[in-house]
Order: structure tokens, then C-alpha cells, then sequence
């Protein structure tokens, strides 16, 4: 009753996703360069094109992490740090200050060569590839597991490598 007294008053969006994470990761195979071949659009990234992620583990188990793109032309990179959590699969990365965000890796190539990455909320999904491109069988898998976990992939944005 309150969640459709919430969606009549207020247009919220109930959309139910799963955004669990993967069992276990090794975060020194996961560090090094992602290209991003697709996500949700949010202000952040808004219009970026040639987008890259590289994380660098610390010795403290953080890591650092570079956002590079570009947009009309110009080169565009933010600088942040991730840390670990008690579940293997999400991290707590931050670009502004002591404000930090949900990463969980939802989905993760046995040989780290693709990954599905969302947050806490159905607003963000990212699919990463240590290539500018994938393989069309490996992105309609992709989707179809972004899918199955409750996602409106027609949302995505293709990001030009």
C-alpha cells in the first residue's frame, strides 16, 4: 500500500533489480585499464567518448582510480581512490572528497577480460572490457545477464572507442 501510495504521489521509480555481486574477485587481476563500451547516462559522463577506467591496487589494499575521456575533442580525467569492502565484489569508490558511492562487480569473465558493473541503485550500469571492442556472442551474454537482473538495457549508451 505505501509503495503505490508512493508511486501515485510521487512517481517513484520501484524498479526491482538484482545487484548482487560477484562471489570472489582478485583485485590484483582486476586492476589495470578498462575501456567502457557502454552505460546509463548520468551527468558525470555526460557526452564523454573514449572512456577509460585504470585502477592501480595500493600496498593498503585502496586503490586509485583514473577516469579518462574525451569530449568534443578535449581530453577529459578525473582522479579518485576505491576501497575494499566485506564483500568481495563491491567496492566504495569516491571522486569528490569523503563522499563515496557503491561498485559492484556483478558479473566478471572468468579471465577478467569483460565485466557488468552497477551501484546500489538501478540508475547506473556500466559494461567494461580490457578491449574497445567485444566480441557480439560476449556483449548479447552481457545483456542478456543485465537483463535477467531487472535492467532496461534500451537505456544503455554505446561509447565510441
Amino acid at each position: 500500500m505505501l509503495m503505490a501510495l508512493c508511486l501515485v504521489a510521487f512517481g517513484c521509480n520501484a524498479q526491482k533489480i538484482d545487484n548482487s555481486t560477484v562471489k570472489t574477485i582478485d583485485l590484483n587481476r582486476y586492476a589495470g585499464e578498462w575501456y567502457e563500451i557502454a552505460r546509463f547516462d548520468h551527468r558525470f559522463e555526460r557526452d564523454l567518448d573514449y572512456c577509460k577506467a585504470t585502477y592501480v591496487l595500493c600496498c593498503d589494499n585502496r586503490i586509485n582510480v583514473l577516469n579518462t575521456g574525451q569530449k568534443n575533442g578535449q581530453f577529459k580525467s578525473s582522479s579518485g581512490k576505491a576501497k575494499t569492502t566485506k564483500e568481495p565484489g563491491r567496492l566504495r569508490v569516491s571522486f569528490f572528497g569523503p563522499f563515496y558511492s557503491d561498485y559492484r562487480v556483478m558479473m566478471l569473465d572468468p579471465d577478467y577480460q569483460y565485466a557488468l558493473v552497477g551501484s546500489k541503485s538501478a540508475k547506473y550500469l556500466w559494461i567494461l572490457s580490457r578491449t574497445p571492442k567485444l566480441d557480439e556472442n560476449v556483449k548479447q551474454a552481457i545483456l542478456a545477464e543485465a537483463t535477467r537482473r531487472g535492467y532496461d538495457v534500451s537505456k544503455l549508451i554505446w561509447v565510441k572507442q
